[in-house]
């Protein structure tokens, strides 16, 4: 016999109604918050494509930037500028981040290293941006003053936990029967690693770099306080500001010239451009490597 009350028929009969209301109140719930929420960011959505498909011409592709109150311009130098500091950041953070994933993975599993190193990755993943700008900048700007490699090694930062991340999960997914074949024909570890594990697991690493790429795009923060920012074509050695498309939205998007918001409108629709074929991109690949 059970030691708790027993339920008859004629309660369950009336705890029913009950549920099904609690049920339906939820699912209304959750319902209008999705709506809510699909609402507002396809405003957004839409506002960003309408505007930002309105400024843009051939000049925004061709030109630099154009000074306070002037005509025409465009956002070449910032785009270009752009391009530099996240090359420079992914081109940082990728070896970094594949092989201290691959020591985790692979290495570290358990160990007491493998759990600081995964303490402080996901201390970077949450960390605020404008904190590791300003890191950057005690380090790097007061002494050179505003340069793109303070500006990339930034981006690097921010991008790294990313990689270490997805790197560690996708080699985890690797069977270790695989591992133990190439270990029984005589392979040692590191060419079992690079040999099997890397390629069994190669969307997957894509997959992360791809991700890292689209998060460190949009930033503005900590180019603020490394990049910064002009409205000319950057030096060679990357001394002094470099253009670039999030400070520059940034900058002309509060501004009260109409050709300056215009072009920050114009930028912003890039960007996302740019952070949705991203995406879309490592979905495709994570997708491949889940089947």
């Amino acid at each position: 016999m059970s030691s708790g009350p027993h339920i008859t028929t004629a309660h369950r009969k009336r705890m029913r109604p009950q549920r099904k209301i609690a049920d339906l109140t939820l699912k209304a719930i959750c319902i209008g918050c999705t709506i809510l929420g699909v609402f507002i960011l396809g405003s957004i959505l839409l506002m960003l494509l309408i505007k930002g498909f309105s400024a843009l011409s051939a000049n925004v592709f061709t030109e630099v930037t154009p000074g306070p109150n002037s005509l025409g311009g465009g956002i070449a130098n910032a785009i270009v500028g752009s391009l530099v500091l996240t090359v420079i950041g992914i081109g940082v953070a990728t070896p970094i981040g594949v092989l201290a994933g691959t020591y985790l993975a692979e290495y570290g599993r358990t160990s007491r290293l493998a759990t600081v190193i995964r303490f402080v990755n996901d201390i970077l993943l949450s960390a605020p941006s404008i904190l590791i700008g300003l890191f950057v900048y005690t380090f790097m700007v007061k002494p050179f003053g505003y340069n793109g490699w303070a500006g990339g090694i930034a981006l690097a930062i921010i991008a790294t936990p990313v990689i270490v991340r997805t790197t560690e999960d996708m080699l985890r997914l690797v069977p270790g029967s695989l591992r133990e074949a190439g270990v029984a024909l005589g392979a040692p570890m590191s060419t079992v690693i690079t040999g099997i594990t890397w390629r069994a697991a190669r969307s997957g690493m894509v997959t992360g770099i791809l991700l890292a790429t689209a998060r460190i795009t949009g930033e503005t923060a900590p180019l603020l306080f490394t990049a910064f920012n002009n409205n000319y074509w950057f030096r060679s050695d990357l001394m002094g500001g470099i253009p670039n498309l999030p400070v520059m939205i940034y900058k002309f998007a509060l501004s009260p010239y109409e050709n300056w918001q215009e072009l920050a409108w114009a930028g912003a629709l890039l960007i996302t451009l740019t952070i949705l074929a991203l995406s879309i991109i490592a979905r495709l690949l994570l997708k491949k490597e889940k089947a």
